[in-house]
This record gives structure tokens, sequence and C-alpha cells, in this order.
């Protein structure tokens, strides 16, 4: 059941009015590619199908998942590691057609006539995207194959023992696919969501990098409940605002707003009930425990987990730019060739935010750290970039 109170912006959380609007044009094609998903799918297959010989003699090598809660620094990181010249992932433009990447981006190629415009995206935290920025567009191939995957009352953890033979097929071709028209060597993706398949992606591809911010629980806490504000005013100026984000499968935010569920419910009914009662600081600070909780479960209960992921502070990503960078470079295997100026571009820019403060009363400040504290402890030993 996903949640749909009104959820009163709480007075930690300063947002200037929504600004967001759904284009038209953007809203009527999305609702057109919703609609015709199974013919999709098959042209997807026609497409496959006219390109088996291309991607046959490709392979799929690394790809390099980035995952963790939202607001966690995962964007930065995913825009900055898309211009490594070995790596790339999907873009806003790939969204809505998901389905057909090869074909579509061939004739977005043989069509642009203007360079993309860059504008500061809807969540208001100062980065700049245009429809070249990377995006989680793969979520809608997830939620095409998984249909209960945004089900709170379902177990969402996809693991080591989940079998999609169709998915695993379809997902590997379109890897390809994007690989082949974009000429890169190593797939790249974002995808919040991903947190709770992490044993599941490494049982279809064992040599997959993963990376996952963790962000200090009050001001993690803060910027979750900012972006729920924002994109609940959003919804109640624009209708499509909702629609738009249950198509391009993001519910972490807004009137629609679910969580995963790890499989421990009575935890996950306790983040149900805490925002349902307008209790946010309470629900967001017992959804972080709940989230790193898990992976902290899988990092000790699995070796392969372990070796495949790499946890980093997102403080020290902020402070400790050039280690951390490194550190990333290091672990998910990418030569610093071609990439040098991008690592110094981005040891420059990369800041905690200052535009909006944790504000919380003492009684909020104890609910983080009574659920977050043990787990965040916990945490340090899979954290420590030396820096």
């Amino acid at each position: 059941m996903k949640e749909k109170s009104a959820a009163r912006s709480p007075k930690q959380v300063k947002i200037r009015g929504s600004g967001i609007r759904v284009p038209p044009g953007l809203h009527l094609q999305s609702r057109f590619f919703a609609a015709t998903q199974g013919l999709w799918r098959r042209m997807a297959s026609l497409e496959t199908t006219v390109l088996r010989e291309e991607i046959d003699s490709l392979d799929i090598d690394r790809p390099v998942y980035v995952t963790s809660l939202p607001r966690s620094g995962t964007t930065i990181l995913t825009e900055m590691l898309e211009q490594h010249p070995d790596l790339t992932c999907h873009h806003y433009s790939d969204f809505p057609n998901v389905w057909t990447p090869y074909w579509r981006n061939y004739l977005l190629q043989k069509t642009r006539r203007q360079a993309p415009k860059f504008e500061e995206r809807a969540h208001q935290d100062r980065i700049q995207i245009s429809n070249d920025s990377p995006e989680a567009v793969e979520e809608v191939l997830w939620m095409s194959f998984f249909p209960s995957t945004h089900d709170v009352q379902s177990n969402n953890v996809l693991d080591g023992k989940t079998r999609n033979s169709e998915f695993k097929v379809f997902y590997r071709e379109h890897i390809l696919k994007l690989l082949a028209i974009r000429q890169a060597k190593r797939y790249l993706t974002k995808g919040n969501y991903n947190v709770s398949r992490i044993r599941y992606i490494l049982s279809l591809f064992p040599d997959a990098k993963f990376l996952i911010p963790v962000r200090d629980p009050v001001h993690h806490v803060a910027s979750l409940a900012k972006q729920h504000a924002l994109f609940t005013l959003a919804s109640a100026q624009d209708t499509r605002v909702p629609l738009q984000l249950a198509w391009s499968g993001h519910f972490e935010f807004g009137p629609e707003r679910t969580q995963v569920n790890f499989g421990d419910e009575p935890a996950s009914q306790a983040i149900s009930d805490a925002w349902e009662r307008g209790r946010e600081v309470e629900g967001w600070a017992r959804y972080w425990a709940v989230t790193y909780r898990y992976i902290l479960d899988q990092l000790q209960e699995c070796p392969q987990v372990r070796d495949a992921c790499l946890l980093f502070r997102y403080e020290d990503f902020c402070a400790h730019s050039a280690t951390v960078i490194d550190a990333i470079l290091d672990h998910c295997e990418l030569p610093r060739e071609g990439f040098m100026s991008i690592r110094s571009e981005y040891i420059e820019r990369l800041t905690l935010p200052d535009y909006y403060q944790a504000d919380f009363n003492p009684d909020e400040l104890q609910q983080i750290g009574l659920h977050c504290d043990p787990v965040n402890e916990s945490l340090a030993r899979f954290c420590h970039i030396p820096v």
C-alpha cells in the first residue's frame, strides 16, 4: 500500500516553491509508452533480431552499479563516472522509449541539430542536467518484468535464488544494444532500488561492481524530508507529476511514496505507520536504518557481495574527493587515462550542500539517533577509506 498522506512540510525543510511542471508533450509520450508496453517489448525483440550479429560480438564486462538510499550522492557520482571514456549509461533522453535503445539513440544522433540545454533539475539541489545527463531509466524494465517490485505489501528483495529467464535474456541484450550504439566498453547505471537486488545482479553478472555512498543520517533525513515536501507540493500544483514519477519508476517522494520492503515486515509496517501519522522524521529515520541494515547484513553474510561492493562516506566524497575518487576507480578497475581532467574538475566541484539546513528539535534528533546510530556505527568498518 502506497503512502498517500498530505505530508506537511516539516520545519527543517525550506523549499522555494516547486516550480515543477511536466511538459504536455512528455506527459503524452509517457502515457503512450506506458499503455503500449507490450508492443514495445515485442519491438525490442525485433530490434535485437536485427542487431544480432553486432551484439553477439560484444560482452558485458564488469558493469558498474551505483546504488544506495536516495539523496546519498548517487546522482553526482553517476554524473562524474559517466564521463569516463570506458563507461556509458542511460540518459534522460532514453525515457520514455526505454525499450529500443539502439534505434532511439541512432535516431537522436541523426536528427539532433542543437546542443542540449542545461538547467537545474527538479530536486532544487544545484545539479544541472540536460537530456544527455545520466538518469535511472532502467527501472522501467525492472517494473515490467517484476510487477510487484514496488508493492510494499510484498518482499521486494531479489536475491541469488531469484529466477526470471525472460528478464535475464532481455536485460543482457538491452545492455549490449546500449553499449553498441554508444560504442562504449562498459555499462554504468544508477538505481536506488538496486540495493534490494545486489545478489540477483551478481547472479547475472558475477563481475559486477557496486558503489554505495553512505550519508550522515541527520543530514540525510533532512534531505529526504525536503524532497518529499517538494514533490508533494509539486503534485498538488500539477496532477501530472505523480503520474510521471510512477511511469518512470520513481516512488521515493510525493503522494505515491512507498518504501522498499526488505522482508522485515514489522520494520516495514513501522515506517508506514510513522508516515501515515505525519511523523516524517521518525519514518525516514526508520527507513534509513532498515535500508543500511539490509546492506550490512548482505556484506556480513556473503563474501561475493563484500568483494563486489565499495561503501564510502558521502561526507568524505565531498571533503576528501581525490582520495575517494581514486578508491572508486580502483574498485571498479577503471583506468585513469582519459579521466584525469574530469577527476580534477570534480575534486574542485564536490562540496557539502549549503542550500538548506537541518533544524530538528530534540525529539526528532533522538528518533534519528535511536534508529540510525547503531547501524551507522556497524557500517564504519565497511566505509573505511583512509583519508
